[in-house]
């Protein structure tokens, strides 16, 4: 089973949530869930951060002693550069030739989950790319209001309809070469991992860090 290098890419500031990356949830900085469940997956060999921030780089080093960190580069930070130009920078300090990118703001993905992901694309080489998605089942319409999925006229049940994938933040697997000649971390031949939607939370504004918060101090999500 090949392994994987893992990057956490993060910035220092938050237009919608300040200092969400290292605010505390529950009891420990935001970002330190992720990284936890990185280093107990079985098939990642190291984990990366990549931050131009001076808060995490030094929380970091002492929180986790075998985490590489990677200052990000004055060109890479501003908030509208692509993912894809910060990672293209990020792998050069990769050891492994296929990475794992994950977010700090998805606290509640399973080291499970990421093994699945990589095993899946490594089982037959079939997938230059592999991420996480949410399913939906549910009465999709566009904004002029047209049936995505679904006939009006018909009215199934939605546990009838067939079922809509939402791109998630969860992981994005991916060997180092592709990202390079596509200039993404999504593939020619990319496959998908369905990620249960309470997993699968993602933090962009703060009702979503409450909402977090709110899952942390319930038995609605099993800690690791």
């Amino acid at each position: 089973m090949n392994n994987v290098s893992a990057v956490v890419p993060m910035r220092h500031s938050s237009e919608r949530v300040p200092g969400k990356n290292y605010r505390v949830l529950g009891t420990m900085p935001l970002y330190h869930h992720v990284v936890q469940a990185l280093l107990r997956s079985e098939h990642v060999s190291e984990v990366i951060i990549d931050t131009d921030s001076p808060v995490i780089m030094e929380d970091a080093a002492a929180a986790f002693p075998t985490v590489k960190l990677v200052e990000r580069p004055p060109h890479l930070r501003d908030g509208h550069t692509p993912m894809n130009e910060v990672l293209r920078n990020t792998i050069q300090h990769a050891s492994e030739t296929s990475i794992l990118q994950t977010h700090s703001t998805n606290p509640f993905v399973r080291p499970e989950t990421f093994d699945a992901a990589i095993r899946r694309f490594f089982e037959d080489g079939s997938n230059d790319s592999v991420f996480g998605v949410t399913r939906i089942q549910g009465r999709l319409w566009t904004p002029e209001l047209a049936p995505i999925n679904h006939d009006p006229a018909v009215l199934a049940r939605t546990q009838d309809l067939s079922p809509v994938y939402l791109e998630n933040s969860c992981f994005y697997v991916f060997d180092k070469a592709s990202l390079i000649a596509t200039g993404n971390r999504v593939g020619r031949r990319p496959g998908v991992l369905e990620v249960d939607s309470l997993e699968a939370v993602d933090i962009d504004i703060e009702s979503e860090f409450r909402l977090a918060e709110a899952i942390i101090r319930s038995d609605l999500f099993e800690r690791r």
